[in-house]
């Protein structure tokens, strides 16, 4: 593959491909994306994954590409394809983790048949040494629908014969337990019916399936046996003789019962209901995923087993740089990248391969410097221009109208901390259990602390996870760094202000073993073993139980204002001053220049439009809360039972009906709002499960979920519903030019900012989405071409900002820019220019400088005031006033060549507002 023809990195477009997505129904797009200023195509997961799925993160077999998106030659095609135009291809793979569960993973398959002896028993992080003698020695399977008794008593657990594979297996719906060759002897009974020479063909084969109890390498010896038995199978008498045998372990019988029963306590599994897997799971998860087993590409041999497709089309030129997902969840991230990164340099030596990992920030965390990557998939700055965008000014009421009719904690860290403890006692309790049983044993270690007790340590342990301030930290053998360690002296004192000074001791005891104390300072051998084992389930505990407790359920408890709840974001902070979002640029290109710049991704719980819309409630919070007021004055006839929805849940829903609704939906259309309630209710489900407080994935409550629907449909569909629907689409007309203002403002700075933008399928129009999977409906790339071959004026663009095309050009001359000043934007200096006259809270304006050439960037920020009501996003030149960027540089009488429009500098060096923004909302000035 040529690789001379690759663009640098400029401007990356995430792809969700699937099975109605493929890899050859994105080769038709490439000339779009090319002609928008796209320069790498970043796609979802591209390795085998399970059968219909829609993200490509349930991977099941990592050694080829996805059939189902076409197959590696349909790869090729892609490649082919956005070579001609100069473009790469960055892949985001799962390092953490593999769908398990099902029939369709042959490594958890081969895993579940032979156990330990499995050559992939090392892949999965499985405790095989349980606490509870009921699991010693076996891997916990919670994939039951029902409790495990009951399944065989039910009949739902049936034993089977694969005669096309010469295997025995225990089935359960989707569910395929094999059952191990060793017991097959057992199994293979010749019928008295059979004729002498195949009796004795079947016997002579059960003698040596059971043979293999006594083999060092039976795993290597019951391939050849599996077919034989597969080739005697197709030997009609044999076949119905072994089915024969399988009716023995009917357990709808007593008899079979038992039989069954007996044989799957053999097993190197004990397979329960799926409710057992919050308290008993021995085998780390993706979250509390059962169908996501964890891996530990930490050995060696798994790195090289899950990353051999990869670097194949690495080395083949076929991949141009790869995003890492949910790096916490590794043993050891920073030894990961740095494997990573040293590998694919050498398969890919003439040319530098970007690595970009997703990683949620805390307040004041910051990307580790020395993992050698070149940066993170950019959550954080989806957080620092939210910030930016919301108006301090409306906090306070906002908060007060929230806890007033939610009766829920105005501060969000109060949501936060209550998720944490219900997530620890309830979905990752196992988990949470195996770190307190860890601790333990390193307590036993010492006789000084020997004495510490089990309860101890739980109350002292949860306390420290509860008040943690940051995904994890990044233990190595010389301990904590000094970044982890403020925010593990935070957590500390956090959790003394809660827990009993009799147990303050205790969490002196875990900052000494959880970091504190250097590994290499124990005694060699067994103790310092333990030691590192506690430290990595610590860690691995901490970045689930944040995201549960945050990103799946906080979130959806709280409602201050939607807009500040998503992904990535410091939720806790409202907003934040001008010269923090500087600050954040500068430290960026110094540290990351490349690190990638997003406002929507596939895991948003709002679009990105959504969210510029809602921001604005924080400008007119007195007029919002007049609204909500009137809303639930109009509200009562709407319900089917009093408290459905809770006046919470109805509160959240108003927000999410004032950010989503479409710019083009009439109250009278039913078939639009059919389709639109639809939507909602999707969403809405699912916001009430993952808050966890009215219903839940686990317990639905299926009379709230019902009555809430009803009260949903009456207001978008029902005539009753009438007053209430027109009301708040008054409400959304009121504060969506406001809204696209903002948007605007936001695409502008992601292009122009330190960093390489991201964009998502998609979003070169209006994103009005919700969470997925809302946020992943097909995407009309033919109104998307349309559109760029159109010829607009900005007066027309601005007139007709409603059907997106604004937006569209705007990302396309913004990137164009960056295309012809590839040096400007890449590593040009970033400098914040001041702002001065009547307006100057209401514009950011800032420089970008390399060599001699310049471009002078300005947006408005906190402008809905300025608007006057008015139907399009476009302040008016005369609400500028005398706000004009005063410029650090000498220019005389000079012009300077803007985006849109050109604007004069004043002879005293300064850029008038007015002239700048006059006839679009937004704007880049380039002088060479």
């Amino acid at each position: 593959m040529n690789q001379t023809l690759i663009q640098p990195l400029r401007a990356t477009l995430r792809l969700q491909f699937h099975k109605g997505f493929t890899l050859d129904d994105a080769i038709p797009q490439v000339p779009y994306f090319a002609s928008l200023g796209i320069s790498h195509i970043y796609a979802s997961p591209l390795l085998k994954a399970r059968a219909g799925s829609m993200h490509g993160y349930d991977v099941v077999d990592p050694t080829q590409v996805n059939p189902e998106l076409g197959g590696e030659d349909a790869l090729r095609r892609l490649v082919a394809s956005l070579r001609e135009h100069g473009m790469g291809l960055i892949l985001d793979i799962v390092s953490n983790h593999m769908a398990v569960g099902g029939n369709d993973n042959p490594w958890w398959q081969d895993l579940l048949e032979w156990g330990r002896l499995s050559p992939y028993g090392q892949f999965f992080d499985i405790q095989w040494h349980s606490p509870d003698p009921l699991m010693e020695g076996q891997l916990l399977l919670p994939f039951l629908g029902s409790d495990y008794g009951v399944a065989l008593q039910e009949g739902t657990l049936k034993l089977r014969f694969d005669a096309g594979q010469g295997s025995f297996l225990a089935e359960h719906y989707e569910h395929h337990f094999p059952i191990c060759p060793m017991q097959y002897g057992e199994l293979l009974k010749p019928a008295e019916t059979l004729p002498s020479e195949q009796a004795e063909s079947l016997k002579a084969l059960a003698e040596r399936f059971t043979t293999l109890n006594y083999q060092t390498d039976a795993h290597t010896l019951s391939r050849p046996l599996q077919q034989q038995l597969q080739e005697l199978a197709s030997q009609p008498g044999i076949l119905a003789a072994i089915e024969e045998n399988l009716r023995a372990y009917d357990s709808r019988q007593p008899e079979g019962f038992e039989r069954l029963h007996q044989l799957l306590e053999r097993q190197s599994y004990r397979l329960a209901s799926w409710r057992t897997a919050a308290d008993d799971i021995n085998w780390r998860r993706f979250f509390d995923v059962n169908e996501l087993g964890g891996l530990r590409v930490e050995r060696p041999a798994v790195f090289e087993a899950t990353h051999a497709k990869i670097f194949e089309l690495i080395a083949e030129g076929l991949v141009d740089g790869l995003r890492i997902d949910h790096i916490d969840g590794l043993a050891d991230p920073r030894g990961y990248c740095r494997k990573l990164r040293r590998r694919v340099d050498s398969l890919s030596p003439s040319r530098h391969l970007p690595i970009f990992i997703e990683k949620i920030l805390g307040d004041g965390e910051t990307l580790r410097q020395d993992w050698n990557i070149d940066g993170s998939t950019g959550y954080e700055f989806m957080n620092q221009i939210s910030l930016l965008q919301h108006d301090p000014a409306g906090a306070e009421s906002l908060a007060q109208l929230w806890s007033r009719h939610s009766e829920r904690p105005a501060h969000f860290i109060e949501e936060a901390r209550l998720a944490r403890q219900q997530i620890l006692n309830g979905s990752l309790a196992g988990d949470f259990e195996s770190v307190a049983q860890a601790l333990l044993q390193v307590a036993r270690d010492d006789v000084m602390t020997r004495d510490l007790t089990l309860g101890a340590i739980r109350r002292a342990l949860q306390e420290l996870i509860v008040h943690f301030p940051v995904y994890r930290t990044y233990i190595n053998p010389l301990g904590r760094s000094s970044e982890d360690d403020v925010f593990f002296r935070q957590a500390l004192e956090g959790a003394r202000q809660t827990l009993s000074e009799a147990d303050w001791p205790v969490l002196d005891y875990l900052a000494d073993w959880l970091g504190g104390m250097p590994w290499r300072d124990r005694p060699r051998g067994s103790q310092r073993k333990r030691l590192r084992h506690a430290c990595v389930r610590f860690q691995q505990l901490t970045s689930p139980a944040a995201a549960k407790a945050v990103e799946d359920t906080a979130l959806y408890r709280s409602a201050v204002l939607l807009s500040r709840n998503d992904v990535g974001y410091n939720t806790e902070r409202f907003s934040a001053p001008l010269q923090e979002f500087h600050n954040a640029c500068l430290e960026r290109l110094k540290h990351f220049p490349d690190n990638l710049m997003t406002t929507a991704t596939h895991d948003h719980k709002r679009g990105e439009d959504t969210r510029a819309r809602l921001a604005v409630i924080s400008e007119r919070a007195d007029w919002y809360m007049a609204c909500v007021e009137q809303w639930r004055m109009l509200a009562p006839s709407l319900h089917s039972d009093p408290a459905a929805p809770s006046t919470g849940d109805e509160l959240i829903l108003y927000q999410a009906l004032l950010g989503s609704w479409p710019l083009e939906l009439d109250v009278r259309d039913h078939k639009a709002l059919a389709d639109y309630n639809e939507r909602l209710w999707q969403w809405q489900r699912k916001a009430l499960r993952e808050a966890k407080l009215q219903s839940s994935w686990a317990a639905v409550n299926d009379v709230y979920e019902q009555a809430t629907q009803i009260f949903l449909e009456r207001l978008l569909l029902g005539d009753e519903g009438l007053p209430l629907r027109s009301a708040i689409a008054e409400a959304v007309q009121a504060i969506a030019p406001a809204g696209a203002l903002n948007s605007l403002a936001q695409t502008l700075l992601r292009m122009t900012v330190p960093g390489v933008p991201d964009l998502y399928q998609g979003n070169e129009f209006w994103d009005f989405s919700l969470v997925d999977p809302d946020n992943r409906r097909p995407v009309d790339f033919m109104a998307r071409r349309e559109a760029m071959q159109a010829q607009s004026t900005p007066a027309q663009l601005v007139d007709t900002w409603r059907d997106g095309r604004v937006k569209q050009a705007l990302i396309a001359r913004a990137l164009a820019v960056r295309t012809e000043h590839p040096q400007l934007f890449q590593q040009g200096r970033y400098q914040p220019l001041q702002v001065v006259g009547e307006q100057s809270e209401r514009v950011l304006a800032f420089m970008r400088e390399h060599e001699q050439q310049r471009a002078i960037i300005v947006v408005p920020i906190h402008a809905a005031a300025l608007l006057e009501n008015g139907a399009v996003p476009l302040v008016a030149a005369s609400r500028w006033g005398d706000t004009r960027v005063s410029l650090p540089f000498a220019t005389g009488d000079a012009k300077l060549k803007g985006l849109f429009s050109s604007a004069a500098v004043t002879p005293q060096g300064e850029l008038m507002v007015s002239a700048a923004l006059g006839d679009f909302p937004v704007n880049v000035f380039i002088q060479c």
